[in-house]
């Protein structure tokens, strides 16, 4: 009787330099020394996330996977040199063949070996954001659009709108209708401006970040002897932050790793925060889905918090109906229990703020070790000028402070002309948002406004809509109609009956002009006129 016979691999006794058990907690070790396949590690926050990809790469190599085997993607360049660091200190050996970075990275060192497939040479250049700006204003300049008789938006919102369409798959329709929607009726126009960038930049041999993705993956789909090159080069794959991966980024990791499926992912659906940028928490949530062999590891140990702290961190957790359920629990001693401070507005809020901060002080607390955390960066305006009135000194570190932020600037300059028609640079400021004007113009403008309000009798009702009147020959074709704007504007922002009202005064603005202006200028419009928003609302407080 014949039967099949099953020859086994044979592996020789492997001596581990390591001791990963001592090294690691019981569940980093869980996910370490996981067997060849899928794999989803959902690292919690201050769990050791860092600890455990490092001691993975390192258990790879002690197993006798050569490092030009592994490939480690990760958010920064920096992650993936302090990883390669660590792993190459615990092992004391020479990882240079391992392949270690961000996508873009990766994806840039891949296309330089095989530029030609794609109709480019391989020292090609890579666009900054300001390149691709002046690339796209080109190519509205060559398709002869004329953007002073149709609402049209920037070069540089254009190459927003771009770069979401490459990185969520999204055809530029969608985009404008999910997140432009004032440009909506212009999908042709700009889905044609787009195939036009798109051939310049082959043409003139240049690439920018997104291409380093979206062109990577046309490669790996288009050519079958490179895809099975690097899928049967990546014999493993680890990926890093894997929450902030977007569709571009899933699906080059999914082909990549089609062949071996060695793939270990690590992040933590909780901390997903760059959905704006395009990033999918799906990609983590939906990983089971797509790897139904995959194993689920869970690290949960921290070593950041307190056992109070991470209790309040557990309970809004688990209000989430879309997530990998995990419990964090604290490596720390017990400490002090956070405190809930009900407020009746952002006012209060900001007093109650203050006043801690002065007690915290005179309790022998330095003021640099007091920090304050907002979720939005317009939720810090009652807070600045709070700390400000109560002459508390403080830094932002969340970017520059709410007033110091262009679109705060733009729509408070209205208020200063209004009351301060000598004012020269909120002039120059509102001047040079009309199409059509830039500094040359403002200078030229400027010039000509101030020789009108001179000229002016003082008791004049309305001095500034009437100077910017006696200017409306002295602008470009361009800038002609929204001039118009900007006077009519003025005009009823001066009325004797609104200039005392900055809430008033600023809405009036807001509806007239800048809205618009914000829509066509700024990708996180959205945003900044929530902020502008919170600026009128903090301005109802003051009246005449």
């Amino acid at each position: 009787m014949s039967r099949e016979y099953v020859l086994d691999q044979f592996h020789g006794p492997v001596e581990l330099k390591i001791d990963y058990a001592r090294e690691l907690n019981e569940q980093q070790f869980a996910a370490v020394t996981a067997p060849p396949s899928p794999a989803l590690v959902i690292a919690g926050a201050g769990s050791g996330k860092t600890r455990t990809l490092t001691y993975r790469v390192a258990y790879l190599l002690e197993q006798g996977i050569p490092p030009e085997r592994v490939l480690l993607l990760t958010f920064t360049n920096k992650a993936a040199r302090e990883m390669m660091r660590r792993a190459n200190d615990i092992l004391g050996s020479d990882l240079s063949s391992l392949w270690g970075g961000t996508f873009h990275s990766i994806g840039n060192r891949i296309l330089r070996r095989h530029a030609d497939r794609l109709g480019y040479k391989p020292d090609f250049t890579i666009l900054d954001r300001e390149d691709s700006k002046d690339l796209v204003q080109a190519c509205i300049d060559a398709a002869k659009i004329d953007v002073t008789e149709v609402r049209f938006p920037k070069a540089d919102m254009l190459a927003d709108i771009f770069s979401m369409a490459v990185n969520t798959h999204q055809a530029i329709h969608k985009v404008l209708e999910n997140n432009y929607r004032h440009f909506a009726g212009m999908g042709e126009t700009i889905g044609n401006l787009q195939k036009a960038f798109q051939e310049r930049k082959r043409i003139n041999n240049v690439m920018d970040f997104d291409d380093l993705l979206v062109l990577w993956l046309k490669l790996l789909r288009e050519h079958e002897d490179v895809r099975e090159q690097y899928q049967r080069r990546f014999q493993f794959i680890l990926v890093d932050e894997y929450q902030d991966t977007n569709k571009l980024q899933s699906d080059l990791i999914d082909l990549l790793a089609e062949r071996h499926r060695n793939l270990m992912v690590v992040g933590d659906d909780s901390q997903s925060i760059y959905s704006w940028r395009g990033a999918n928490f799906k990609n983590i949530f939906e990983f089971p889905k797509r790897y139904p062999e995959a194993k689920v590891y869970k690290i949960e140990t921290n070593y950041r918090s307190t056992p109070e702290i991470l209790e309040v961190a557990n309970a809004v957790i688990a209000t989430n109906t879309q997530q990998h359920q995990k419990r964090l629990v604290a490596a720390k001693k017990s400490g002090d229990k956070p405190v809930l401070v009900i407020c009746g507005d952002a006012r209060e809020q900001a007093a109650f703020v203050g006043q801690r901060v002065l007690e915290l002080r005179d309790e022998g607390i330095n003021l640099n070790e007091i920090a304050v955390l907002y979720r939005s960066h317009f939720h810090a305006l009652e807070l600045q000028l709070e700390l400000t009135r109560r002459n508390i000194p403080f830094t932002i570190t969340s970017g520059i402070r709410f007033f110091e932020q262009a679109h705060i600037k733009d729509i408070s300059a209205f208020l200063k002309l209004l009351h301060n028609p000598n004012d020269e640079i909120s002039f120059k400021r509102l001047v040079r948002l009309l199409p059509g004007v830039g500094n040359k113009g403002a200078d030229k403008l400027w010039a000509c406004f101030d020789a009108g309000i001179k000229a002016l009798p003082p008791a004049a009702e309305h001095p500034t809509a009437m100077a910017l009147q006696s200017c409306a020959k002295s602008v470009g074709k361009k800038t002609v109609v929204a001039w118009a704007q900007f006077t009519t504007t003025v005009a009823q922002i001066e009325a004797p009956d609104v200039r005392n009202k900055p809430a008033v005064v600023l809405n009036l603005v807001l509806e007239a002009m800048y809205e618009e202006y914000a829509e066509d200028s700024f990708a996180n419009y959205s945003i900044r006129l929530d902020e502008i928003d919170q600026l009128i609302n903090f301005a109802q407080t003051f009246t005449d």
